[in-house]
């Protein structure tokens, strides 16, 4: 019988495309230890469309 895991998939998005109001949207989708980590995820993650990489944040 197999576990159940405690892995979840999370969406990263960008907060500096938010504010700046460029056109599309930086979206990244990954996986989580929900046990071990609790709090939301931040990641640096390259924006093609501002062509540099930002911060990316867990959205729910």
């Amino acid at each position: 019988m197999a576990k159940k895991g405690n892995r979840v998939q999370v969406i990263l998005e960008c907060t500096e495309q938010r504010e700046s109001g460029v056109a599309g949207i930086s979206r990244y989708i990954t996986t989580k230890n929900k046990k071990n980590t609790t709090q939301r995820l931040e990641r640096k993650k390259y924006n093609p469309f501002l062509r540099k990489v930002t911060l990316h944040r867990e959205i729910k």
